[in-house]
């Protein structure tokens, strides 16, 4: 498998504002952030606080209109290779499920006994092989998740950005997709028997239990700011800032 890249983390963003067109609000206003390696974080607030806004900025997809991107490194292509991005709803080719993982696979050049290894942890790591055969978009939408978390893990970035990555999922699903997500998280033993480095989770949820089982610390936006970034335990005890107090009691608020 050869030698893990240089990490690119911490991931920083600094005094970062986003706008979709001049003249129109800034939907990100001012949003700072250092992100390091080794822990899960997880973006919570309101409905258009800028969760989704954030992660597309720090993956780069999307330019800030004003701010700063940094990695540690080079950055650029380099720091663009190392993460990846599942969505809310993934996008899936009309192949199998292997086919799907091994397609990802050969655009990064990635082939022979690398390519079997990889495939095969991530199949296993995300329980998809009695499902490896089978058509990827006819699967239920908890299993097409599960195969575009495997899709990005074969891929082994150092940084993974999820959006919401159970909405809409029943218990049963919701727990597989977790339990994946945290597999990613603690990286392990790969198919060859060398140990593989635990991947960085930045994700964004509604489900505040959600939060509570995954995060190892929260970012809480409102209104396109961070109100406050802290270890999840000391966030869900005692959170510093009104507006999160508010979310967590259940209040509407604007």
């Amino acid at each position: 498998m050869g030698e893990r890249p240089a990490t690119i983390l911490p991931l920083e963003l600094e005094n970062v504002r986003w706008q979709a067109a001049p003249q129109a609000p800034f939907r990100l206003d001012g949003v700072s952030l250092r992100l390091a390696a080794g822990s899960r974080t997880v973006l919570l607030g309101p409905n258009g606080s800028g969760k989704t806004l954030t992660l597309r900025v720090a993956h780069g997809l999307l330019e800030p209109t004003e701010g700063a991107v940094r990695w540690n490194g080079p950055g650029g292509p380099a720091a663009a290779l190392q993460q990846a991005m599942v969505f809310q709803r993934p996008v899936l080719l009309r192949r199998s499920v292997t086919a799907n993982l091994t397609y990802a696979l050969a655009l990064r050049g990635i082939s022979g006994e690398a390519r079997r290894t990889r495939l095969a942890r991530a199949l296993e790591g995300a329980g998809l092989n009695d499902l490896a055969t089978r058509s990827a978009r006819t699967l239920s939408v908890g299993q097409q998740q599960r195969v575009a978390l495997a899709r990005a893990w074969a891929l082994e970035p150092q940084v993974l950005f999820l959006d919401e990555p159970t909405a809409s999922l029943d218990p049963g699903a919701t727990q597989a997709v977790e339990s994946t997500i945290q597999s990613i998280a603690a990286g392990g033993t790969q198919a060859d028997g060398t140990q593989a480095g635990g991947t960085k989770i930045v994700m964004t949820t509604h489900d505040l239990g959600q939060a509570r089982r995954l995060a190892d610390d929260v970012v809480f936006l409102q209104g396109g700011r961070v109100t406050e970034h802290t270890p999840a335990d000391e966030f869900f005890e005692a959170p510093r800032s009104a507006e999160a107090r508010a979310f967590l009691k259940g209040d509407l608020f604007w």
